[in-house]
């Protein structure tokens, strides 16, 4: 099913196309609208697809919509506010028997701990390949091989004056807490390895991990990876230094 209709913004869109040039990325940076108000994208609406799903479906070039009521992860439901946790989920019960953990004592903790956006915040999610689409984003998540997602990182540290940068995880809800939730509510990036949930229900690789950021450090961003292209990924990724190393060997 398709509905249309918003606002163009094409400065995300050829930033994003930037981005995937600069970096060579094999998949496309994928724009996250949280929306308060069910508007109508020139979108797919979704049916009983994970967040993390749709995340895989944007990155492959699709405009997706999320309602929560087609939202099928519970973890995420509660992660965007949507609806509290099962009590299996909220006791670490259903880690447990999942093999994730061994105590439940722990699995409970993990998911108490997650981010979470306020109830009703939101009523639906618009996920989109920035490089396509005229649209403006509240963050942006970027799924691709993690020598890739590096040059971002260090971006942004460069955006922050060389401030280091952290990342929060508890290896589940990859790309929903780690790289949407938290990019949002703490208005900064952060980086995940993905999780359980990510790896069995999408097609994401052993060599790919999740980043995710605010959309409004997207310029900055990407200036600082115009800069790094000039001279230090071309000279990293030509492994002048091992060649050199292989050659005294």
């Amino acid at each position: 099913m398709i509905c249309k209709g918003d606002v163009p913004n094409v400065e995300f869109r050829k930033l994003g196309a930037e981005m995937k040039e600069i970096l060579g990325l094999k998949w496309s940076p994928v724009g996250v609208r949280l929306m308060s108000a069910e508007e109508v994208p020139n979108a797919e609406i979704l049916v009983k697809h994970r967040y993390c799903q749709a995340v895989m479906r944007a990155r492959q070039g699709h405009s997706v919509l999320l309602k929560k009521e087609e939202l099928s992860c519970p973890a995420a439901l509660s992660a965007f506010g949507f609806e509290e946790l099962p009590e299996k989920l909220r006791s670490g019960k259903t880690l447990v028997g999942f093999g994730i953990v061994s105590d439940e004592k722990v699995g409970q903790k993990m998911l108490l701990g997650m981010p979470k956006l306020k109830a009703g915040l939101i009523c639906q999610i618009h996920l989109f390949p920035l490089d396509r689409f005229d649209y403006k984003p509240e963050v942006v998540v970027v799924e691709d091989e993690v020598e890739k997602l590096m040059w971002i990182v260090l971006s942004y540290l460069h955006a922050r004056g060389g401030e280091r940068v952290q990342a929060s995880t508890a290896v589940l809800q990859a790309a929903c807490g780690d790289a949407t939730i938290i990019p949002y509510l703490e208005n900064r990036l952060n980086f995940s390895f993905g999780c359980y949930g990510c790896r069995d229900a999408t097609d994401i690789v052993t060599n790919e991990a999740v980043l995710g950021f605010p959309a409004a450090l997207l310029s900055s961003i990407v200036e600082n990876l115009r800069n790094l292209a000039k001279r230090a990924i071309p000279t990293s990724r030509s492994k002048q230094a091992w060649a050199a190393l292989q050659k005294r060997e």
